[in-house]
């Protein structure tokens, strides 16, 4: 299985990915070299730490942890005392590296913060869930080296798919059953994992904690916003993690990784909200300052569209792809999200009514599914089509771009490929042709004519950027004679 590395970068001193500028990986020993050993605290004032600084879920929703901590800590009483801290390690979008990126390099962090909180809560157990193999490697391979602990620490690994990192879907798979959504709202602060009251959180929250617990409140706030204190990390591209301070200019971020903001800015993920370029470099990093753009930084994915991409067919691709990762046991999920997917294509190769349909077809899945996957891919599409309405409308009337599909927004290998790139043939069929002469008309750099009127090729090789309109020249022959063919 292809497993991409994160290339790391930072705005700024990292406090994260700390050390890294010397080693590849930290172990126990270089890490309690560099950050010392943490400090204990009773639930009141672990909760009360994660308040004074902030501390909010970074795998996408961004619930305070205090509140998690608080609600634990009730459920916990009433249950004799037992309970269990889950840390969710799965990221099941391709966009999205930066928790990988703590597993690999800096994993006695994150162990550290959720061995903290569980020692504050007198949990059971803390178990991992990840979906990589290498994430699992380096995460069990930390384990041995803390040796015997107070509170029992395991890696359990799972499937690799979008929807496995849903909550009730991770504590599923962890026990043994389907990692699917359980399909009805479960507070895992009730009834989590083992039935027990479970502390569920990011990976990147955990680490931060761990971070917070050393420093203090008011040395964590030295670096950020006053509002949203301290560090974060970014996925940039599909490929490179960035650690840096809240309030930093999101163009000053991508300049750093050697991009802009190009056509425009997908921030959230494939449940994010699209920026146009002027957005986009007007944006900080920042919840407040998305907010107005209203967008969120959900998992921390940032992609910018590069300029010599097909925008919409980009985002055709990746929605398609959302909707094989579904679930499969609602019919938002299991036929909603295929046929947007399906109207979408069309209307890329110039069928208005299927772009007269979207509308529908996103109404038909939100607020209806099992879990938070049909409205997040209804969302996503809804964004493109209001920042690149111009580019969807002029592929639904066969006037496409002309660009190529690069792939710019990952997807795994396995998944849809770009469009053709270029081995694709325009083949006329003389038993029908009958010389009208329209396809020389929509497609003039592909099709030249003869004296008398009729192609002067029998075949023709179609380059990417003019597909669209070669699919709009079968379309229009009146005599049906034209068909594409690999």
């Amino acid at each position: 299985m292809y497993e991409p590395r994160p290339a790391l970068g930072s705005v700024g001193p990292p406090r994260l990915l700390a050390g890294l500028d010397r080693t590849g990986r930290l172990d126990r020993v270089g890490h309690l070299t560099l950050h010392g050993s943490p400090p204990r605290f009773r639930p009141d004032e672990l909760a009360d730490l994660a308040e004074n600084v902030d501390l909010r879920g970074r795998g996408g929703a961004g619930f305070p942890f205090a509140r998690k901590v608080q609600a634990v800590t009730r459920s916990t009483a009433s249950r004799e005392g037992r309970c269990n801290v889950v840390v969710n390690g799965s990221e099941g979008e391709p966009a999205c590296l930066k928790d990988t990126a703590l597993w690999l390099h800096v994993p006695h962090l994150v162990l550290d913060g959720a061995q903290l909180a569980a020692e504050s809560l007198g949990a059971e157990e803390v178990v991992v869930g990840v979906t990589r193999s290498d994430v699992h490697e380096s995460a069990s391979a930390a384990i041995a080296e803390r040796g015997p602990t107070a509170v029992r620490l395991r890696v359990v690994r799972l499937p690799e798919r979008f929807v496995t990192g849903e909550g009730t879907a991770l504590v599923a798979g962890i026990s043994g059953a389907a990692a699917v959504p359980a399909g009805r709202r479960v507070r895992t602060s009730d009834r989590g994992l083992g039935g027990l009251p479970t502390l569920l959180s990011n990976t990147e929250t955990f680490a931060q904690l761990a971070v917070a617990a050393r420093l203090g409140a008011l040395a964590y706030r030295a670096a950020g916003l006053p509002d949203e204190p301290g560090t974060l990390l970014l996925t940039i591209a599909g490929r490179v993690v960035v650690e840096t301070p809240t309030g930093v200019p999101l163009p000053y971020v991508l300049r750093q990784s050697g991009m802009d903001a190009g056509q425009g800015v997908l921030v959230g993920g494939y449940h994010g909200r699209w920026l146009t370029p002027r957005d986009a470099n007007a944006a900080l990093v920042s919840r407040q300052s998305l907010s107005a753009y209203d967008a969120v930084l959900g998992a921390g994915a940032v992609l910018p569209l590069p300029e010599d991409t097909c925008p919409a067919g980009e985002v055709a691709r990746v929605t398609r792809w959302m909707a094989g990762e579904s679930a499969g046991q609602c019919g938002p999920c299991a036929n909603g999200l295929p046929a947007l997917a399906k109207r979408l294509e069309d209307a890329l190769v110039g069928d208005r009514r299927a772009f007269g349909d979207l509308e529908a077809r996103m109404r038909a899945v939100r607020r209806r599914g099992a879990c938070s996957h049909p409205d997040g891919t209804a969302a996503f599409v809804a964004s493109a089509l209001a920042v690149f309405a111009d580019e969807f409308h002029d592929h639904a009337h066969g006037r496409g771009c002309g660009r190529a599909v690069l792939g710019a927004l990952p997807l795994p290998p396995d998944a849809a490929p770009p469009e053709p790139d270029g081995r694709q043939q325009l083949v006329v069929d003389w038993t029908l042709c009958k010389g009208h002469g329209l396809c020389a008309d929509v497609l003039p750099d592909v099709v030249s004519l003869d004296p008398d009127g009729f192609p002067a090729q029998a075949s023709m090789p179609v380059p990417p950027r003019q597909r669209a309109r070669a699919l709009r020249a079968v379309r229009r022959c009146p005599a049906l004679a034209l068909r594409m063919q690999e």
